[in-house]
């Protein structure tokens, strides 16, 4: 069953999924209207989940499942994941390329700068990102820690390795 995202429960278990590019606004209409009718009936086992999802940064589909009311299994994700991919195919969007980070523009806070893991060094040489720029942590397990721990300094991430020596001294 589907909840707003801000009434969800901050124990609930949340899944990231980011964009290769930017989610478009008539993009993100389908994606509502796919999701919303996924959550709806979204199961584990034959029970509903209370279950929500959000779009943020028009780069990011963020899944979320209140496990103290039914806890995911390995199905149920598996659906999640079969959703996402569909979006994805429909809408040319990739999901799951684990090779672009995300840093969140310095010029305009609300900009996503994606990058190719095999450029990030020369970018940071470049100045294109620093160890202040903000990344996201799309690892985070809970509503909590996506509120607390999603968005951090590239410099207390594993990102560090990628950073100059002038970069870490400033």
């Amino acid at each position: 069953m589907f909840v707003p995202f801000n009434s969800i429960a901050d124990h609930s278990r949340v899944w990231i999924y980011q964009a290769d590019r930017k989610i478009s606004s008539s993009e993100k209409d389908i994606i509502f209207k796919e999701l919303t009718a996924f959550t709806e009936q979204w199961q584990v086992h034959g029970q509903p989940m209370k279950t929500s999802f959000q779009i943020f940064y028009n780069h990011f589909i963020v899944l979320a499942a209140d496990e103290g009311y039914n806890a995911a299994s390995g199905c149920s994700i598996d659906g999640s994941v079969r959703i996402l991919k569909n979006l994805g195919a429909q809408l040319q969007l990739d999901f799951f390329d684990r090779t672009k980070i995300a840093f969140l523009s310095e010029n305009d806070g609300d900009d996503i700068i994606i990058l190719p893991l095999n450029s990030l060094k020369q970018k940071n040489k470049e100045g294109m990102w620093t160890g202040k720029t903000i990344t996201f942590n799309n690892l985070v397990p809970t509503k909590d820690e996506l509120q607390k721990q999603w968005l951090t300094p590239a410099s207390e991430t594993w990102l560090s390795r990628y950073l100059s020596n002038e970069a870490t001294v400033a």
